[in-house]
């Protein structure tokens, strides 16, 4: 009785996330939106009732999350809303079409369109877009879709990390950040070794990919233009990534396609075949015209985001404009339009909202009403594309509220928390052996929630938990989490049903997953043979 007694925190720690996994995967499956808040109660009632936590610090932790949901919502909303604009203003099917002009050679298309044009978006918008684009392309261009829903899964991973202009780094670790577990410096060292590990997949995974929708004799045929282009992305994201955790996927990306469209022109690294290309030509005016949104859009984000050009810090200005004192809260907004939300509930529980500095109403929402009145969209189907765009974001909302909250519950209770206590039993049992297995347990997160950013959310304190109990780099293990978090993406259920609804494949999820397991887990023992390196030299060191 005893022995059971000492290890109920731990089951009962363990069992909310074993129950989430389970009503994701099941026969019938649970929405993601559904189960992750009917999980995120059922752990409010085990630390009210079991670890016999505050019932005002719970519901603090609730409205705080609440408030954080604010950020990656936004996000998404400013993503689908580009995408909706690019559809409405006809600048997806320009863009399509002098896709499918460059090279006749299927090699050539996928590689432009399915590995570096879903770089860019991915770095621009992340949360399952590029995938969503890039896909719909390809079967346009003559490519089988159940092909093509499993060659765009695997594709849009090695990206996915320092995607949404690196949502899955800097929000993903931002509790532990505002935890003061990790300092932006951490991030840092955590995007740097995260960066270095995809790298390394980046010269498996494509090639992985192209199997599942060509021949080998194909790929070795064009063995040259595949690596130049996977190159073209990698090594500027790499150095980017030495730097900086918001642009190595986006600027990688449009590197990278910028490249791979002119190697492509010139034949350079492919086999020699036939045109047979029936597209109409299309003007230089009308590619420009066409890419014109996604090139403000990048613009937009470089000036903002760039230290040294100033903007960045007067979108971040915390001097307070005004405060309210409104009793439940302590409300302050400040110069920056940064809403801050502090000791809630009297708590001394605290959430904000950076209005500005967030990637949505800069610079999505701006482009996307400059891009609707340029290209002279009439005022009724700016506000259809505008609704249709809320109507999408309903569910990520209460998939995102309950991941939030959830994370915030498990938080709750200091070095009694539910996350210590899963951290300090995972760390006795697989001791320093955890790190080939860390990245996987950051897939498992991505699966059941659609998001590397969820992922890192959701178990980042738990691995930092355990790296610290076992006395393994922090900066690594969280690496590998992201890195989980973003190979987990192929097996994701969100963005299988999501690829096959965009393409009309009907009932082959299951025969999806059996297929992009494999190439996951090749990434995960990357992965791991990536954390004994970097391990090897800091003991050296």
């Amino acid at each position: 009785m005893e022995a059971l007694n000492q290890q109920l925190p731990l089951v009962l720690s363990i069992f909310p996330v074993i129950l989430l996994i389970w009503l994701m995967v099941k026969k019938n499956s649970v929405p993601s939106y559904i189960a992750l808040s009917g999980v995120a109660f059922f752990i409010y009632l085990l630390q009210l009732f079991y670890f016999k936590n505050d019932f005002m610090t719970l519901n603090a932790n609730a409205a705080a999350g609440v408030v954080a949901t604010l950020t990656p919502i936004t996000v998404i909303f400013g993503a689908i809303f580009f995408n909706r604009m690019m559809e409405a203003t006809g600048c997806i099917g320009v863009i399509r079409q002098w896709l499918g002009n460059i090279n006749p050679n299927p090699v050539a298309q996928l590689m432009i369109i399915g590995w570096a044009f879903a770089f860019m978006v991915e770095g621009a918008s992340g949360f399952g877009t590029p995938a969503a684009i890039a896909a719909p392309i390809l079967v346009g261009l003559g490519f089988k879709p159940m092909q093509v829903a499993v060659f765009a899964l695997i594709m849009n991973s090695v990206p996915v990390s320092f995607g949404a202009v690196g949502t899955p780094t800097w929000f993903g670790f931002g509790e532990l950040k505002k935890s003061g577990i990790l300092t932006d410096e951490d991030i840092l060292a955590i995007g740097k070794e995260t960066g270095l590990i995809h790298f390394v997949a980046g010269f498996v995974i494509p090639v992985l990919a192209l199997r599942f929708i060509t021949t080998w004799a194909e790929i070795r045929k064009n063995i040259g233009f595949i690596y130049l282009s996977v190159l073209a992305c990698t090594v500027p994201y790499l150095l980017l990534a030495q730097v900086n955790y918001e642009f190595p996927s986006l600027v990688g990306g449009g590197i990278g396609l910028l490249l791979s469209v002119f190697l492509a022109n010139k034949g350079i690294g492919l086999a020699k075949m036939d045109s047979g290309n029936t597209h109409t030509p299309l003007s230089a005016a009308q590619v420009f015209k066409a890419l014109a949104p996604l090139g403000l859009l990048m613009l937009i984000l470089i000036v903002t985001r760039i230290q040294q050009l100033g903007i960045k810090g007067l979108l971040n200005d915390t001097t307070p404009l005004f405060s309210l004192n409104l009793g439940i809260v302590e409300f302050e907004v400040s110069r920056a339009l940064i809403l801050s939300f502090n000791n809630i509930f009297g708590q001394g529980v605290s959430e904000s909202y950076k209005t500005l500095y967030v990637p949505a109403f800069i610079p999505f929402v701006i482009t996307v009403w400059l891009s609707l009145f340029c290209f002279r969209v009439s005022f009724r189907d700016s506000f259809k594309v505008y609704y249709t765009t809320l109507g999408q974001t309903i569910k990520p909302l209460l998939a995102l509220f309950g991941a939030l909250v959830m994370v915030k519950f498990m938080m709750v209770g200091g070095d009694h928390s539910m996350v210590k206590v899963i951290g300090n039993s995972f760390a006795q049992i697989a001791g320093t052996n955890w790190a080939y297995f860390a990245s996987y347990l950051g897939a498992i997160g991505a699966f059941f929630s659609g998001s590397n950013t969820v992922s890192n959310l959701t178990f980042g304190s738990i691995q930092h938990s355990i790296a610290t109990q076992v006395h393994l780099p922090t900066d690594t293990v969280l690496a590998l989490q992201s890195v989980g978090g973003a190979m987990g993406n192929m097996v994701s259920i969100n963005n299988i049903i999501a690829v096959c609804s965009v393409l009309d494949v009907q009932n082959q999820e299951g025969a999806i997953i059996k297929k992009t397991a494999i190439p996951m887990f090749v990434y995960g023992i990357i992965a791991a043979i990536m954390a004994a390196i970097f391990m090897a030299f800091k003991i050296a060191a």
